[in-house]
Order: structure tokens, then sequence, then C-alpha cells
């Protein structure tokens, strides 16, 4: 099938390749002519394992390729997926359609055949009937069906998850683009994957409760942690002896830091909004996002306890800055609510993040990047496991640092209590 992913960012980049992997003609279109550039000079402008290869692979193969050509794409394609950016708009917390709505626009004048119109963009209730509206014109009768296919990609695990997904959801009433959308999906569509086919409006509200479902597991267990920490239990206990409930699972169940990212903060805001304007009150969900603000500010809080409330001159580092594990993502990351807190009292901040140096930073001369774990530890007061790097896992803090009074907060409780307090480490972890 020939494909247009109009779009490079993070979603497009990721479906347009994989699509184009099993076996597809693809042709992923932008509007910015200088990334469109840097992707035909084999620059890959997001940190994805394993995407460079397949990137570099498909283009070989003469399967993939970048454009800014959109309206010649839109044209010579069969399926057209709209994969632009919804980000919060911040005084109404609404998704910000723009984008979409912009690139609705495009194809409304470039339909020449019958083509399926994908929004894999994550969007409210009814997005798709306005899009629907948009190219419903005289001369584009019976030339186009609209239909909503979200996508669950985890970065730093986004190959994996496009290519053995646990679903696909296709949001269609028209048998025809059901038909050929099944056809798309046939290579990918294992034992364990399950192809469900529901409502247009149903499709776009899965994506939204799938995510606002994850972000209320994240934040029960670290109200959990809370509890935990004046209880004298290890929340550990609790994920596991939850988790053995098939009906619960262990997955999302590990207390840490504020969830953050480029999905669950606007996601759960887009979804209250949404809510509102049918009138309906999302209670649980408003509760998720405040609890979830206020998480920066309990660590924030213990971390000025651990120190004693003496942060002035103080050095603190940060191993990992991401948001999570597996990606270059700073967006609404933890540590740029705390590292802000942190500069206002004093202190000066080291980090080492195996995604390199964060242009979040460069303003502040009290923020210095460290090219490695051994020197972002030296000389430090209180080190801080911000993220789950696979490299934290395994350091031995005596040997980087000679600080007595050196204290570890894990934010991820990465490392056993017993162990540290064995070598001599004053450890804190969250919930236990």
């Amino acid at each position: 099938m020939k494909i247009c992913v109009i779009g490079t960012g993070y979603v497009g980049l990721v479906s347009g390749t994989c699509f184009s992997e099993i076996g597809n003609n693809v042709a992923c279109v932008d509007i910015d002519k200088k990334k469109i550039d840097k992707l035909n000079n084999g620059f890959v402008p997001i940190f994805e394992p394993g995407l460079e290869e397949l990137i570099k692979r498909n283009v070989k193969h003469k399967r993939l390729n970048f454009s800014s050509k959109i309206e010649d794409n839109i044209k010579s394609s069969d399926i057209v997926f709209i994969c632009v950016g919804t980000p919060t708009n911040k005084k109404s917390n609404q998704a910000d359609l723009k984008q979409v709505f912009k690139v609705a626009k495009l194809i409304k004048n470039n339909l020449n055949k019958y083509k399926i119109i994908v929004n894999k963009s994550t969007v409210p209730v009814t997005t798709g009937d306005k899009i629907e509206k948009i190219l419903n014109t005289k001369k584009n009768k019976n030339k186009f069906d609209v239909i909503s296919n979200p996508e669950f990609l985890r970065e730093g695990e986004a190959i994996r998850d496009f290519m053995y997904p646990d679903r696909v959801v296709i949001g269609s009433n028209s048998k025809k683009a059901n038909s050929v959308m099944k056809n798309l999906y046939l290579p990918i569509l294992k034992k364990r994957s399950r192809y469900f086919n529901c409502s247009r409006r149903a499709a776009e509200l899965i994506k939204y409760a799938s995510n606002a479902f994850l972000a209320t597991k994240i934040t029960f267990i670290n109200e959990m942690a809370n509890l935990c920490e004046k209880s004298n239990i290890d929340v550990k206990d609790i994920s596991i002896g939850m988790g053995l409930d098939e009906r619960i699972g262990d997955r999302f169940l590990r207390a840490g830091p504020a969830y953050g990212g480029s999905c669950f903060p606007k996601d759960t805001r887009a979804l209250v909004t949404t809510a509102k304007s049918f009138n309906t009150d999302l209670s649980i969900v408003k509760t998720v996002i405040n609890s979830n603000q206020n998480r920066n500010n309990l660590l924030n809080k213990r971390i000025l306890k651990l120190l004693n409330n003496k942060i002035n001159n103080k050095i603190i580092t940060f191993l990992g800055v991401t948001f999570k594990a597996g990606t270059d993502d700073m967006r609404e990351s933890p540590c740029l609510d705390m590292i802000p807190f942190l500069l206002k009292k004093g202190s000066t901040i080291k980090y080492y993040d195996p995604s390199g140096e964060k242009t979040n930073f460069f303003i502040n001369k009290n923020v210095k990047f460290s090219p490695n774990i051994k020197d972002a530890c030296n000389g430090a007061d209180l080190i801080i496991i911000h993220t789950e790097w696979n490299e934290f896992k395994q350091i031995n803090f005596r040997k980087l640092n000679k600080n007595k009074n050196l204290k570890v907060f894990d934010l991820r409780n990465l490392y056993s209590p017993s162990l540290m307090k064995k070598i001599n480490i004053r450890y804190y972890g969250i919930g236990r």
C-alpha cells in the first residue's frame, strides 16, 4: 500500500518507519524542510532504540522516503495518516488541534481519489467528526473515510510496541475502510494481538481513558508510598502483593516521582476538559492531576529534610533527567520542577544522563552536565537517582565519592536498603 504519514514527530516517524518495515511504500512528510533535509541526510531527530537502523534499512530498500512535498504525497497515497502534535492549550487545558485541522484542510484540497484518512494524533472525542466536516465538500463526495487509529507507543519501547501490539484499535463504521486497515495491520496481528473495531468516537476516548487509568495507577501507588514511609512498610511489598492479583496486575505500580512525559499530563488535562464540555465531572481524574502536581512538592520537602534544611552551597547530583529511561524526552520531567527549586535554595546541580546534555539547563550556570557517572558523583553531598536507566543499577557509590556524609536519594528504588546500609551509605528510597 502507498502510505502518506503527515508529521515526522515521535508518532509519525516511528509509525511510518514500521509500516515500511512490514512492506508498504511510505512517505513521511513535514512542513519543516530543515527536519526533512536532516532525515534525508541520515540524522534521526529523536532518541528511540532501534529506530535509526530501521530507517536506514527501509530507505535503502526504497520503501521509505522523507519529503516536504505534502500535497504531492497526499495525491499519490492510498492511506493518509495524521500524526501531528496536540499540545495542551495553557489557557484552557484543552488539546490544541490547530495542526490537525490545518492538515485536514490540506487533505481536502488534494483528494483526487478514494482515500482513508487516519487520525493517529491523540485528540478529544468528536475530533473525527470535525475532520469529516472539513473534508465533506461536493467535490470530495465518496472520496474518503475518516477513521481513528490511536497509537499506544511507549517511548523507549516504541518499535516493539508497534510490531507486537497488545491491541490495534480502529474506530470506523465503514466496512470498506475497516477491511483495508485490517489488511494493513495483518503482518503484525499475531496470536496475542487483538484487532478491535469500534466507533470512531469510542476509539478517540479509548486512548484518553487508557492513559488516564495508567496515570491513576502511578498516582495511587505514590500515595500508598507516602503512607508506607510513615508506617515503616516497604512499598515494594505492597506493589508485589497487589500485582499478583490478576485483576490489578503489577505494571505501573512502581512508586517514584510524579509522572511526566508527552502523554499522561496533557491527556489527563484534556480528558477533564472534554468531559466538562459534555457536562460530566471526572472527579477521579481531577484528583489524579492534583495529586501528581503535588508530588514534586513532597519530594522537594523531603530533599530539604535529608539535608537538614542546610542546602545552600551543597552539590546535588541528578542521575538521569529525562522523564523515563530509554528516551531523551524532557517534556514535563519531574526534575524540571525539582532543579529550579533546589537552585533557588542556593545549591549547585550536577547531572549525567545517557541521552546527553539538555538545552533546558543552558541558561543556568549553576547546572552542569557531566560526561559520565564518575564525574557527576564526585564531590556531591546528595545523589538523586531520578531516572531508571540500566547503568544506574550497579554503581559503587563509595568508590566514586569519598564523602563520609554522602546521601543517596533513590527515586526509583533501584537499590536494597539493607545492602546500602552494609556499605555505610546513607540511603533513602520512596515509600520505605
